[in-house]
């Protein structure tokens, strides 16, 4: 995600195109062999060095996608296939290599499903790798020849496609933004891009045949587009909506203040330096199952465990609210296999899917069990319906942990669907504390798709009976003595946060950028403003 406005910087796909090809006989073919299993070594060994260093800065999950390659330079079947060729048709080094990976590459883009399709990408950039070794080569930008080339400075980098290699060996801390024509979302490249904050966009097949080096380009990786050549027009929106931002993230702090708390939503253990930063009175909303969105496949016990005990510690004592895996509708994750749905909003989602795949709930219960001898785990249930369905889940919960050594659990309710907002009073009885999801309860409520442009007028709060619901949620909460907050779009949009405040709310959860704003209106209502 991301928006930016620049130049182009073309990564440099050709730089294997003149590689020598000749027939090799007699010692010669020994010489080949040796030559491959240097590369292969050398290779491997780079990657143990690049796995080391993203786990360092990025997380053990982020450095697997340098294990997975690994792996593969010790396939068996991949290392025969490269010394078959050699003496098999007599060819050297990088014939053996090119042609080998270019038959598995092909195959596995073959594949039917698109989740083992991108992994493709993988193959693609390991004969890269070896390649690079055998001629001395080294991943680089290019614009053409051009004696102003900027090396991918403050430019965007077009190419053929996203790679590991790109996002951590070269020197990105500059790049403004990446462009590919091949890929999708899950890729491992797109992935790492997620991971340093490198707005991207991937997918566009025929792209470089219309742009060349200095292009000028938005790229908008909110909505997946790309505009060539944008007009005064677009480059002026784009240049405010950056301004904006940029005057956000150079906001003077605001302390927090007492009576009106605002805590973070984070998306993974990257994002808690800025809540941090911000000063953020806990976490409000850790959407975990972003976790297994951006490693593309499901992560072990051990690995959520370590997660979870990243954020607790940096976090120091302060709230953490886990979001337990919230799944489906709009977060279809390929490697489950779940099912096409007609109708997913309303179908298998949510508490519904952990219920029903309850190895992956297990997992999760287990690894944040773990993780609470570290400090109190606050485990917020999504899209509950009823009591009934609470307490199945939190029993489950508690019946998978039974053998562990745990620290303090509390059990939230997060409301977002109205049945569940009815039964409030009893809901509140049982449970720890409660969130108000305000953005799938709005959709519910009024029957409104938030997604849908031709309805998108109607997705708002201004109706009394949404604000009569929110008060009495509150009240429910204060009568059974029980903690609640806001955890939607609405607590960080200043338009309402008056209202939220008015109606009792005293807790809310907002992206970590929007903290000093909301703890200014907030500290304005308690002394009387307006």
């Amino acid at each position: 995600e991301g928006i930016v406005l620049g130049r182009v910087c073309l990564f440099n796909e050709n730089r294997h195109s003149n590689l020598p090809i000749y027939k090799v006989e007699g010692s010669g073919v020994e010489k080949e062999h040796r030559r491959v299993d240097r590369a292969l070594k050398v290779t491997t060994e780079r990657l143990e060095e690049i796995r080391a260093d993203v786990e360092k800065t990025l997380g053990k999950a982020e450095s697997e996608i340098f294990n997975a390659q690994k792996m593969i330079l010790a396939d068996q079947s991949v290392v025969k296939k490269i010394h078959d060729l050699i003496d098999r048709e007599n060819v050297n080094a990088e014939t053996a290599i090119s042609r080998a990976f270019d038959y598995f590459e092909n195959a596995i883009r073959k594949l039917s499903q698109e989740h083992f399709k991108e992994r493709a990408s993988d193959i693609a950039e390991l004969k890269g790798r070896l390649l690079d070794f055998l001629g001395n080569m080294k991943p680089s930008l290019q614009c053409a020849g051009l004696e102003h080339c900027q090396k991918g400075k403050h430019r965007i980098v077009v190419a053929d496609e996203l790679t590991p290699s790109m996002t951590v060996e070269l020197d990105i801390s500059d790049v403004k933004g990446f462009v590919t024509e091949k890929g999708g979302k899950n890729s491992h490249g797109a992935i790492l891009a997620r991971s340093l904050g490198v707005p991207a966009v991937s997918g566009l097949s025929g792209l470089r045949e219309i742009i060349g080096c200095g292009t000028e380009l938005i790229v908008d990786g909110y909505k997946g587009e790309v505009i060539v050549w944008p007009s005064e027009d677009r480059k002026k929106n784009v240049q405010d909506i950056l301004l904006r931002k940029k005057k956000h993230k150079h906001t003077e702090m605001v302390a927090p203040i007492e009576g009106f708390s605002v805590m973070a939503n984070i998306n993974s253990f990257a994002d808690v330096a800025e809540a941090l930063e911000m000063q953020a009175e806990g976490i409000g909303l850790y959407r975990t199952e972003m976790d297994l969105i951006a490693n593309s496949r499901l992560l072990s016990e051990d690995e959520l465990y370590e997660k979870y005990t990243a954020v607790l510690k940096a976090m120091e004592g302060e709230i953490v609210f886990f979001r337990l895996f919230d799944i489906g509708s709009d977060k279809v994750l390929p490697f489950l296999e779940i099912q096409k749905e007609q109708n997913p909003a309303l179908g298998w989602r949510g508490l519904r899917l952990l219920l029903g795949k309850k190895d992956l709930f297990a997992t999760q219960a287990r690894a944040l069990a773990r993780a609470s001898v570290n400090s109190p785990v606050w485990v917020l249930y999504p899209m509950v319906v009823d009591l009934e369905q609470f307490l199945a889940a939190r029993r489950f919960f508690m019946e998978q942990i039974a053998d562990l050594k745990i620290g303090e659990i509390k059990h939230g309710v997060l409301f977002e669907v109205p049945s569940a907002c009815l039964a409030a009073d009893e809901l509140m009885k049982y449970a720890d504390f409660a969130s108000i999801g305000t953005n799938d309860l709005i959709q519910y409520m009024f029957a409104v798709d938030r997604d849908n442009e031709l309805v998108a007028y109607d997705y708002h709060v201004e109706r009394p009976v949404f604000w009569e619901l929110m008060a009495n949620l509150v009240q429910v909460a204060k009568h059974r003595g029980k903690m609640i907050s806001v955890c939607g779009e609405m607590a960080g949009d200043v338009e309402q946060i008056g209202k939220l405040y008015d109606i009792g709310i005293r807790r809310v959860s907002v992206s970590a950028r929007r903290i000093p704003e909301i703890r200014r209106i907030g500290a304005k209502k308690i002394k009387g403003g307006k």
